[in-house]
């Protein structure tokens, strides 16, 4: 599996229709996605998911009037029951030397909504397989579930993941962590998996690792930490933070460990939100980072400059946004270049 900064072919999106999704909230939304799909096809193609071919020139107009290229913004006609791509969609494989065979598949894990915590999920485990239709790719189905959101790899051998969110017993209750690291190592081509704890308060994953540490380089990882000794969070990230820095990577060398902060906390009907600036989403020429109108914004936007010299930051609103409990990179699907 390619690492997120690997050159794309295009980034999928699903264009936002279910309004259980934002209860109460969603008129704000498809403008924050329009922003989202005009970044992105600053840097790449973009391909959005929609239910009604009706709605697409309406679509255009919200992501043209966002300085949007709409030569980069093809739609595809896929039924959804929600937006979270990152979850449900297909994850790449990339063939590495020679050898016969496809250069690229894709696999279908299992999806079951985030362990039945909500309604139907059967249009979008199918997703994979529709798209391989439009698109042309090969599809195999390993045979557990996992979410995109659960997994965050370097692309030179090293998988970081949560034990609250893979051994949790909503997910693939049959099988011990050895055999789920089995899975993994098979089906992602890597050879060292590592384990952080718990994920952050409000996260109804069961603690997605992109909410909470993502790989910006083979040896570096960047984690959120949070300052405040009386927050919910702040000894599980602090966990988490001791966990990183006793790690190694595939080659037995530790890992460069930054650090982003938490934006303070958002709440919207008495619910805390899962925010997090580790939700952000690396394109070809720039990274599209969650924002949170708080002084925090600009470290953490200062943060990703320095470690991504040459890729321009990009914040995207998404104080609305995260009511639906994700964010930027929640609602994004890579298509990495075939080699």
């Amino acid at each position: 599996m390619p690492a997120e900064w690997a050159p794309h072919r295009a980034t999928y999106l699903v264009w936002p229709h279910n309004l259980e999704t934002w209860p109460g909230k969603f008129e704000p939304i498809p403008s924050v996605f329009a922003k989202l799909a005009a970044a992105l096809s600053e840097s790449e193609q973009v391909r959005i998911l929609i239910k009604d071919v009706h709605d697409i020139h309406e679509l255009r107009r919200l992501i043209e009037g966002e300085f949007g290229r709409p030569d980069h913004v093809e739609f595809v006609r896929v039924e959804t029951n929600d937006s979270w791509i990152r979850d449900y969609g297909p994850i790449f494989l990339s063939r590495l030397g020679r050898g016969r065979g496809a250069s690229q598949i894709a696999l279908d894990w299992k999806f079951n909504s985030w362990g039945g915590k909500y309604g139907e999920f059967d249009l979008d485990d199918v997703v994979p397989h529709h798209l391989a239709s439009v698109f042309g790719f090969k599809v195999i189905e390993p045979a557990i579930v996992l979410e995109g959101g659960s997994i965050e790899v370097n692309g030179a051998g090293t998988l970081l993941t949560t034990e609250s969110c893979l051994l949790n017993k909503n997910r693939n209750p049959d099988l011990s962590r050895e055999e789920i690291e089995d899975y993994l190592k098979l089906f992602l081509g890597v050879t060292n998996v590592l384990w952080l704890g718990d994920g952050i308060a409000g996260d109804d994953t069961d603690g997605h690792v992109d909410d909470l540490a993502r790989f910006t380089s083979p040896d570096t990882i960047v984690t959120v930490v949070e300052d405040d000794l009386a927050d919910e969070n702040y000894k599980r990230l602090q966990d988490n933070l001791r966990r990183l820095r006793l790690m190694r990577d595939q080659n037995g060398s530790p890992f460069k460990v930054e650090t982003l902060p938490m934006p303070p906390e958002v709440h919207y009907d008495g619910n805390r939100l899962p925010a997090s600036y580790a939700n952000f989403y690396i394109a070809n020429r720039s990274v599209l980072i969650p924002t949170f109108d708080c002084p925090a914004d600009q470290i953490a936007i200062a943060t990703l400059t320095r470690l991504f010299p040459g890729r321009e930051i990009v914040p995207i609103p998404s104080t609305d946004l995260v009511w639906g409990l994700g964010a930027i990179h929640c609602l994004t699907q890579q298509h990495p270049v075939a080699p």
